[in-house]
């Protein structure tokens, strides 16, 4: 019925191999994502080109602000970039404080004293 593997394997065995692969799992995918920590505050302007997309760091632990670099992967946070198509060309003032209302524009929440009050690279 199994084999001669079978023979050789406990069951306990595959219990246990999956215990690990769980465990593996919610140490790179945490069920509950981290929080948003403050990158700066004051948004970021760039041009923005039509048709290009981009992805905007939502984590707020990107060194490419306002842009993703990955970190929210390597540093397990269990969040993901926004990622959005430009319609036209133009200067817009992107969020990092990520507490605005309309991300990944800047909607004036940077101003806010919870936000000014709040130190860089800490949640909110």
């Amino acid at each position: 019925m199994g084999g001669v593997g079978a023979l050789l394997r406990p069951a306990a065995w595959k219990l246990n191999q999956r215990r690990d692969i769980s465990s593996w799992l919610a140490k790179w995918f945490p069920k509950a994502p981290a929080k948003s920590v403050v990158a700066l505050k004051t948004p970021i302007k760039v041009e923005l080109v039509a048709g290009k997309t981009y992805k905007w760091c939502v984590c707020g632990r990107s060194k490419k602000q306002p842009f993703c670099d990955g970190s929210h992967f390597f540093q397990r946070t269990g969040l993901s970039p926004l990622k959005f198509k430009a319609q036209e060309t133009r200067m817009v003032a992107l969020c990092t404080c990520k507490a605005t209302q309309k991300p990944p524009y800047c909607d004036g929440t940077h101003r806010s004293e919870r936000v000014q009050k709040a130190e860089v690279g800490s949640p909110l």
